[in-house]
């Protein structure tokens, strides 16, 4: 009888390899997706490493722990866009209407039309059980968000377009309408309510800005 040829060995399927660079972001991404739907404190590592599809070690090699995570979350999400419109106030050369309603559209193009929206809801949900937490909010959002808008505001005082009034509170005129629309799109509008009147989030932003820039600009003395 012929001898049969051995058979050589399967190989082993090599490992499948993950780009490195990309693993801050998908964990990042899976934590946002978790902090928004079960809450900070509810929220363990265990299952932000499960859902981006690595290990709990690999998770704390990049963020040592729940704070720093939430805090990288933050920092992504709405940092970053802090920082791009506290630039564009500077080198903006257009009237500052314009500036206005380029950084509200802006700011829910990339934030609140986004799922990074529901951070909001987290934050006023738990903020108060977490101190450090609430600091670093204040500290990286509130803060620069309130200097963003003042200054903007200034500006358009300076250059003669918009009438002399308190900036801090000029600033809180003009995003407590979004921020509160943020609530309800993360809290009634996750319930099937009979009889709740659906609005339309980017009318409601054009609306809000015309109502803002009519009473912001300086109006023309009456007519003799």
């Amino acid at each position: 009888m012929k001898a049969l040829a051995p058979v050589a060995p399967p190989q082993p399927s090599a490992p499948r390899q993950r780009r490195k660079e990309a693993r801050p972001q998908e964990l990042l991404d899976a934590a946002l997706a978790l902090f928004v739907d079960k809450g900070f404190a509810a929220t363990r590592a265990e299952e932000v490493a499960q859902r981006a599809g690595v290990s709990k070690g690999t998770l704390y090699l990049y963020y040592p722990s729940k704070e720093e995570l939430f805090k990288a979350v933050v920092r992504s999400n709405l940092g970053t866009l802090i920082a791009e419109g506290i630039e564009l106030v500077g080198c903006f050369e257009g009237s500052t209407s314009e500036l206005l309603r380029e950084l509200m559209h802006t700011w829910w193009n990339r934030f609140g039309n986004t799922p990074a929206a529901g951070i909001h809801k987290v934050v006023i949900a738990e903020v108060r059980n977490f101190p450090e937490l609430a600091q670093f909010y204040s500290d990286e959002v509130i803060v620069p968000a309130d200097r963003l808008f003042g200054n903007c505001i200034r500006r358009g005082v300076e250059r003669g377009e918009f009438r002399p009034l308190p900036l801090h509170e000029a600033a809180h005129t003009l995003m407590a309408p979004l921020l509160f629309m943020l609530l309800c799109r993360h809290s009634f509008g996750c319930c099937a309510i009979e009889g709740r009147v659906e609005v339309d989030p980017t009318l409601v932003l054009e609306t809000h800005l015309d109502l803002v820039l009519r009473g912001l600009e300086v109006r023309p003395p009456p007519a003799m």
